[in-house]
């Protein structure tokens, strides 16, 4: 059976909010997750038509939500980025990299230390999310990902399932990637790197 109702109490950072049915009865609860692939993201006092669950805590939970007028569309199948993957096996590479005396040391221990700051970032921020606690900033997220957390940054995106799904913050972060790469490519072809490195190691 499917309800029509509209969207109230909608929250665009979390991505939920509440529909309340046209024919009264409990308003449900409502995820961006629940529409259907495709659609635009909600606002308060959009129409929509949903089918209504029960969760684990016995809420009512809108499933299977359309906007008025949608039409069905086919669902392609969903395949994720490895993030994780991504990011383990960059980390790795500079690691070798190290190993065999083409990376500097300063980039391959800044890209470890820095991913685990990040990853640690990315990790507060989801208990942070689940708990209605004070966020992370996404500004801060992007400036430690720029500065090279960005591996560490992917495998927390995987494995905790965050900020996988907002499309500005993955524009904003795949820019800050690419910032960063090239940077730190002009800083190993320059030798710049290098004599950081030697500097820091008094050699």
């Amino acid at each position: 059976m499917r309800f029509v109702g509209r969207i109230s109490d909608w929250n665009e950072v979390k991505g939920y909010g509440f529909v309340t049915p046209h024919d009264g009865g409990d308003r449900a609860f409502v995820h961006i997750k629940a529409f259907q692939f495709g659609s635009r993201r909600p606002v308060d006092g959009d129409l929509i038509s949903y089918a209504a669950a029960k969760d684990a805590r016995g809420r009512t939970t809108a499933t299977d939500a359309r906007h008025a007028g949608q039409k069905i569309q086919q669902r392609k199948p969903y395949r994720p980025l490895p993030r994780l993957a991504l990011g383990v096996i960059f980390l790795v590479a500079v690691t070798l990299g190290l190993l065999f005396g083409r990376v500097p040391a300063v980039i391959t221990v800044g890209y470890m230390l820095l991913s685990c700051v990040s990853y640690i970032m990315y990790s507060l921020d989801k208990a942070a999310a689940g708990k209605d606690m004070q966020r992370t900033p996404e500004s801060t997220l992007h400036l430690a990902d720029l500065l090279g957390g960005w591996p560490g940054a992917l495998i927390a995106q995987q494995q905790f399932h965050h900020k996988t799904v907002k499309a500005s913050f993955q524009q904003a972060f795949w820019v800050t990637v690419l910032v960063n790469i090239a940077v730190v490519v002009w800083l190993v072809h320059s030798g710049l790197a290098h004599a950081i490195t030697a500097t820091l190691l008094g050699t």
